[in-house]
């Protein structure tokens, strides 16, 4: 199931904009790294899936100090000292405000610049031992220039990469079984690393989810306002047969188009649903009305559907012409939405038009018979 637009707002939740987001979690990024690669060329044959690529990582150079813990022992300089300092003299520590005007400033205690233009002069950077005496940093700290990550990305405390990837000609959902089949066969996790899912996936999976409750809820409500009408289950129930046909034509619609049940799919079954149950309305209560006038049952079902046959086609085409544009214009932008919508209402328009005429009366007039026996 897809979702149009969803790209827009995809990487909010999972990080990406992808269609399939691999979030694959653990504590070392070499290790990340590594896993992102091999489940990479792991799906990377899977029909359908396209555009596959491993979050990239650019690395910066760093400086690196590490604590000689013999040596801070040796000056007598804990590690919560040695860590304020390093902190102190190079990132700062903001002191105080100073207003100027209109205009604040903010006052940061530091070691002036000179001090951060080479690794020489980081490394003759004096630190206080006490008894009024200073020593270079570099007689208590390794300090190496080293290459690092330029970022780490997080999910709830935990080092995250995103390996992602498009569909193509396919619906999400089975590519998103094949990478999980392929990758519990080919990949294999170490202890404390994991992998979830996103992207528009997630997404579109919540979203079907919602709209699939609320499509039963739509004809729940349907039928308790037929009944509320009718004060009969059973004539409520003819009228709904013009769901399942109106159904047919939706699914035989995308079937010869898209081939994929999206979201403004799910939206026009709905839409469908309540034009599809108005036809069976205008009949059932047409040979309801007749039936008061004391006309025999065959004559009224005839008589009603000649009479309801022109409003019942008049509207059916009325609709049909004014959703055709928008069918053959799905390819243009700021169609994404209202096209597959067209297209399942225009097909199930037109299979419960021509089967309502030919169902409901059928129907109606056997149940009736059956009554008076």
């Amino acid at each position: 199931v897809g979702q149009p637009l969803g790209h827009r707002i995809d990487h909010m939740l999972s990080g990406t904009r992808a269609s399939i987001a691999m979030k694959l979690f653990g504590t070392d990024l070499s290790d990340l790294f590594m896993l992102g690669n091999q489940i990479q060329h792991s799906i990377k044959g899977i029909d359908g899936l396209v555009d596959v690529s491993v979050e990239q990582q650019t690395e910066t150079p760093q400086l690196q100090l590490r604590a000689n813990r013999g040596m801070l022992s040796k000056y007598g300089i804990s590690v919560e000292d040695f860590n304020r300092f390093v902190e102190l003299a190079f990132a700062g520590e903001k002191l105080a405000d100073i207003y100027e005007g209109q205009r604040s400033f903010e006052l940061i205690l530091r070691l002036n610049g000179n001090y951060t233009e080479s690794i020489d002069r980081v490394r003759s950077a004096l630190i206080d031992v006490g008894s009024g005496r200073k020593v270079p940093l570099e007689e208590i700290a390794d300090i190496v220039s080293v290459g690092g990550p330029s970022s780490i990305s997080r999910e709830n405390v935990q080092r995250k990469i995103v390996v992602s990837a498009n569909t193509s000609g396919r619906d999400l959902k089975s590519v998103v079984n094949d990478i999980r089949q392929n990758i519990e066969e080919n990949v294999v996790l170490p202890e404390g690393y994991r992998i979830e899912y996103g992207g528009q996936f997630e997404t579109a999976a919540n979203a079907t989810r919602t709209l699939l409750i609320a499509s039963l809820l739509a004809v729940c409500v349907i039928f308790l306002l037929l009944y509320g009408e009718f004060k009969d289950l059973t004539l409520s129930a003819i009228v709904l047969l013009n769901l399942p046909l109106a159904l047919i034509g939706g699914v035989l619609a995308v079937f010869f188009t898209s081939g994929v049940i999206s979201i403004p799919s799910i939206i026009g079954f709905i839409t469908l649903f309540g034009i599809a149950t108005r036809n069976g309305i205008l009949l059932i209560s047409r040979y309801q009305h007749m039936q008061q006038d004391g006309e025999p049952l065959h004559q009224r079902v005839l008589h009603g559907s000649t009479d309801r046959l022109n409003p019942i086609l008049m509207t059916a085409l009325t609709a049909a012409l004014a959703l055709i544009p928008l069918v053959f214009q799905g390819g243009k932008p700021g169609n994404e939405i209202q096209s597959p919508m067209a297209v399942v209402v225009l097909g199930g328009l037109l299979t419960s038009t021509i089967l309502n005429i030919f169902i409901v009366p059928i129907v109606y007039e056997t149940i009736e018979k059956k009554r008076k026996k």
